[in-house]
């Protein structure tokens, strides 16, 4: 068994379940509050508020301090001014995956790619 989340083989012909690993959470006084998953596609799951467009969610400013070491939310943030940043991706929709969510009333989540930090320079030989 992996550190992904464990869901049922869908029934659909050719149908892929994203399987989601944890990174962590905060922001809300709830339970299941905006959360950063880590997928087997290679890209990052992320819950956060509900928008008035599909693609875009709104998260606390420390979810991002969750991602995996060297690696960062590759998509498209813009700060809202109140310690939150509005998130673009693509809507997910497939009920396998939302089901491994705790999702609140106004809360849904986006994919987004997963990219890996790239550094330049480094330490002159001596």
């Amino acid at each position: 068994m992996d550190a992904y989340t464990q869901v049922p083989a869908s029934t659909e012909i050719g149908a892929k379940i994203m399987r989601l690993r944890f990174l962590g959470k905060g922001g809300s006084d709830k339970t299941n509050c905006p959360s950063l998953y880590v997928t087997d596609q290679g890209s990052f799951l992320v819950q956060g508020w509900k928008t008035d467009t599909p693609e875009a969610i709104e998260i606390p400013h420390l979810l991002l301090g969750f991602a995996e070491p060297d690696t960062f939310v590759g998509a498209t943030m813009t700060d809202t001014g109140r310690g939150t940043f509005t998130l673009t991706g693509r809507a997910v929709t497939e009920p396998e995956t939302l089901a491994q969510l705790e999702l609140a009333d106004n809360e849904t989540a986006i994919e987004v790619p997963k990219a890996e930090r790239t550094f330049y320079g480094g330490i002159s030989p001596q």
